[in-house]
């Protein structure tokens, strides 16, 4: 046997969707119900667990043999769900903690490489295959793999429902046949090797998790109700309404003091505040708290942490279009950055448990909770954190890859990005805490905001008008950003000249070290990583503004498949993220000898011995890969006994 395919029916206590696979697997209920599988491209069987049938031993071996390539849909779950299983009924064949992730290869990723959605069930409808997935399968996971709201029935069980078993065995077998369907009709469009290396990285990083501080998350969920419970008896005290979280009596309570508003989202509640009275700013202050939502992450944490402490698999592979990564769980890639500076102080209060404390110190429980997030992530006894990251890693690679020398020189010097940019634009000398230093501020917010073809929309959508800029004065920055960045902006252009060649001359080009390419109804970036970005039926379509533009099929924004508008900037946008995201996999790959337990987009966070210099590690980080000659990288970094940010 040489490729083993498989889909599994499995059930749990745990809530899947809140817990994550590794909890749900280690629970003491856990249990496959079902083994659907198919060897060497024969036919697919399926093995009825629940009802006794046993693994033959031939499958039993080759779950453990290395040499055989084991592949199924989102097949992190089927790893770690097999590896529960086996510790528990073959512990003479696996007794270690997951199954070697070196032989396991995901039909997933090779959807996503190829630019198509991640489900099962919408590539299948995509690709258009023969067989697809049943859409009943939904209800009879929901029958047979979740607790039974029967009364005095714990689980619903295959001779409770023999034709519902009966179609859910059709189901498992289903899932197997569109997998191999996928498996073949992209077999000409293989992910790269060096990409199912990262894969197995990555794989190690969700088995390994990073541990939590259990009675910091246990407090801060504590002092959360607590503080809630105070900031609704005020509310309901200055209010009289008999629930002020009901928006609806909110806004009658507004409308009855004058105030005639459409919406109670953060964002306007916050702008209301500046124009109220003191006592209906005070009401509304209380009502921002009480809507703290990333408070909600010391849950994800509680739910998702296993009996080792650890949060394991928060990192979804290929979770975008770009090859970057996606986060589970407790979202670590949008965690609020702490202003706090007296962190250790008011971490070590909550840890204690003295709200008292921490309400007579701190304006806002809420907002110190918030705050400390990042810092329930701690290392393992023994260890310490190196968080390191690379500096300004997308301007320098637009930089590289469009030739704008100054820029280069700027990073290569050390400079201030931000300040030059101004420098160049206003066409003075701004220094950080110098001379024009106010410049600065405008130099940053056009450098984030107009890289990749961004206007007066992108640097409101940015905050410049809440930074205090007047609505006359964006399109002036916009103009002066881009005479100063002559190369960037024909970069986009070349980028969009090259790839309408591709799709409508089926001519294939280059820009720099890039290459296009459409063939076989597909457009293909070339990287030059050797990894590639894929665009499905690309044609040349007509813009909103009535001019031409490529258009592809992909998901859209609101994870429908359809038809996507882009143009060279766009394109751009998408080549400097992946390249970015290919210098961080290559840090990964040359640091993965440390204990690796969590990224986001250009940060590492590594557990190293206390004795492990720091530079070792940013050191390593800002080597420039063999494949990007010439590019100034810089990672830095700092040493901490829990996550934080500089």
């Amino acid at each position: 046997m040489k490729t083993l395919f498989i889909d599994i029916e499995t059930r749990s206590s745990v809530d899947l969707s809140k817990g994550g696979v590794y909890k749900y697997a280690s629970s003491s209920d856990f249990e496959m119900l079902l083994f659907g599988y198919a060897a060497d491209d024969g036919e697919v069987k399926v093995i009825d667990l629940a009802s006794g049938e046993t693994m033959p031993g031939e499958v039993l071996y080759a779950l453990v043999d290395d040499n055989v390539i084991k592949w199924a849909h989102n097949c992190a779950f089927e790893r770690v769900c097999l590896s529960c299983w086996m510790r528990k009924h073959q512990p003479a064949l696996f007794s270690g903690n997951y199954l070697n992730p070196k032989s396991w290869k995901c039909t997933m990723i090779l959807a996503a490489y190829n630019g198509l959605p991640l489900s099962l069930e919408k590539v299948g409808a995509v690709l258009g295959l023969q067989e697809q997935k049943l859409k009943e399968g939904r209800e009879l996971v929901r029958y047979f793999c979740t607790p039974s709201r029967t009364e005095g029935r714990q689980w619903n069980l295959p001779e409770h429902a023999p034709a519902r078993w009966d179609t859910f065995k059709a189901y498992n077998i289903r899932d197997v046949e569109v997998e191999l369907q996928i498996f073949h009709r992209l077999r000409k469009y293989p992910v790269p090797d060096s990409v199912w290396e990262e894969y197995r990285l990555d794989q190690e990083i969700n088995d390994r998790g990073i541990l939590i501080d259990r009675q910091l998350v246990e407090q801060a969920i504590r002092m959360d109700e607590l503080s809630k419970a105070g900031l609704t008896a005020e509310m309901i005290k200055r209010t009289g309404l008999a629930n002020p979280n009901s928006v609806v009596q909110l806004k009658s309570y507004l409308t009855q003091n004058g105030i005639d508003v459409d919406t109670i989202g953060k964002k306007e509640v916050a702008a209301m505040i500046k124009e109220v009275p003191a006592e209906i700013a005070q009401v509304l202050s209380l009502r921002l708290q009480l809507a703290k939502s990333s408070i909600k992450k010391y849950a994800a944490m509680q739910n998702s942490a296993c009996s080792d402490d650890r949060c394991h698999g928060m990192f979804q592979f290929y979770g975008a279009r770009t090859g970057r990564w996606a986060g589970r769980q407790v979202q670590l890639q949008n965690l609020k950055r702490s202003d706090l500076s007296d962190l250790e102080q008011a971490r070590e209060l909550v840890r204690r448990g003295d709200y008292e404390m921490l309400s007579m110190l701190y304006e806002s429980v809420p907002n110190v909770l918030s705050e400390l997030i990042r810092t329930a992530f701690i290392p393992t006894p023994g260890y310490k954190f190196v968080v390191s990251d690379f500096s300004a890693i997308e301007a320098r690679v637009l930089s590289y890859l469009a030739g704008e020398k100054w820029r280069m020189d700027v990073f290569h010097h050390g400079r201030d990005i931000y300040c030059e940019t101004a420098s160049r634009m206003f066409g003075c000398i701004v220094e950080k805490n110098g001379q024009n230093s106010h410049l600065r501020q405008k130099g940053k917010i056009s450098e984030l905001a107009l890289g990749y073809g961004g206007s007066v929309g992108a640097l409101k959508a940015m905050g410049a008008l809440d930074m205090g800029l007047a609505e006359e004065e964006l399109q002036p920055l916009v103009n002066m950003w881009r005479r100063a960045n002559p190369h960037i902006v024909q970069y986009w252009w070349d980028v969009d000249a090259a790839v309408k060649k591709a799709v409508q001359d089926k001519v294939p080009s280059k820009v720099g070290c890039v290459r296009f390419e459409a063939r076989n109804g597909m457009l293909f970036i070339h990287l030059p990583s050797g990894r590639r970005l894929s665009y499905v039926k690309p044609q040349i379509g007509e813009n909103r503004f009535g001019g031409e533009s490529v258009t592809y099929m992909g998901v859209d924004g609101t994870k429908h498949w359809s038809r996507i508008e882009s143009y060279g900037p766009k394109f751009v946008e998408n080549i400097t993220q992946a390249i970015s995201r290919d210098i961080l996999c290559y840090a990964m790959c040359t640091l993965s000898h440390y204990r690796i337990v969590g990224h986001v987009h250009d940060e590492l966070i590594i557990e190293v011995s206390k004795d492990t210099p720091l530079d070792t590690i940013t050191g390593q980080m800002g080597r420039t890969p063999p494949w990007l000659p010439g590019l100034e990288l810089r990672a830095d970094g700092f040493e901490c006994m829990f996550y934080k940010k500089d």
